[in-house]
C-alpha cells in the first residue's frame, strides 16, 4: 500500500470536512501530534488506528483505502503535472516537495524533488523507516545525519539508513534542488 498517498488522503479529507487536526485526533482518541506525523507520513497508522481515523472522517476504512494497491506497469508525469506534496511545513522549514511517481499509487518508492529556499531547513532532524537516496540537482546545501553534518554539492549523492535522525540545511544564499527517493 502506498503510504504517502494515504497520508495525503487523509489530510486532503480533513480539509475537504474543515476539520482541524485537535478534531480528528480528539475524535480517534490520539494526539494532534501523531495525527500531524501521520499526515506528513513520519508515521504510519496501525489498522486500528486507522480505522479510528475513517470513522473520525466520516468514511469507511474500506473507501479510506480504495486504489492504494493499483499498480500500472508505466506511470508517466510530465514536468507539469507535478504534485505539490504538504511535508512538514513551518515556519523555518519552506522546502517545496513534488512528487515524481503520484499517479502511481502502489509503489516501493517515493522520488521527490526538493527545493530548499535560502536559510531554511527542518527545525529538527528525523528518522522514518526505511532507506532514503539523496543527490543534490543544485546545490550547495548541507545534510546532518546523526551529529554529524556533511555539505554537499551539485552531483553529490546520499544513500544511508533513514532511521538515524537526518535532515537538509540550506544554510546558503540560493536555492539548493535535491532529488530525494525513499522507501514507502
Amino acid at each position: 500500500m502506498n503510504l504517502v498517498e494515504l497520508a495525503e488522503r487523509i489530510r486532503s479529507l480533513r480539509l475537504d470536512r474543515r476539520l482541524t487536526l485537535e478534531e480528528v485526533a480528539s475524535r480517534t482518541g490520539q494526539t494532534r501530534s501523531w495525527l500531524s506525523k501521520v499526515e506528513n507520513f513520519r508515521v504510519t497508522p496501525s489498522l486500528p488506528a486507522l480505522a479510528e481515523i475513517a470513522r473520525a472522517l466520516d468514511i469507511s476504512l474500506s473507501k479510506l483505502v480504495e486504489g492504494l494497491d493499483d499498480k500500472p506497469s508505466l506511470t508517466l508525469v510530465r514536468k507539469d503535472d507535478r504534485k505539490v506534496v504538504q511535508r512538514d511545513q513551518s515556519e523555518q522549514n519552506t522546502a517545496v516537495y513534488e512528487s515524481l511517481a503520484h499517479r502511481r499509487k502502489a509503489r516501493a518508492m517515493d522520488p521527490f524533488l526538493i527545493t530548499i529556499p535560502p536559510g531554511v531547513s527542518r527545525e529538527e532532524a528525523l528518522p522514518h523507516q526505511g532507506e532514503e537516496f539523496l543527490l543534490v540537482h543544485s546545490g550547495p546545501v548541507d545534510f546532518q545525519y546523526d551529529e554529524e553534518v556533511h555539505k554537499l554539492q551539485t552531483g553529490d549523492s546520499l544513500y544511508f539508513d533513514a532511521t538515524v535522525p537526518h535532515r537538509l540545511i540550506n544554510s546558503y544564499k540560493r536555492p539548493a534542488v535535491v532529488l530525494c527517493v525513499f522507501q514507502s
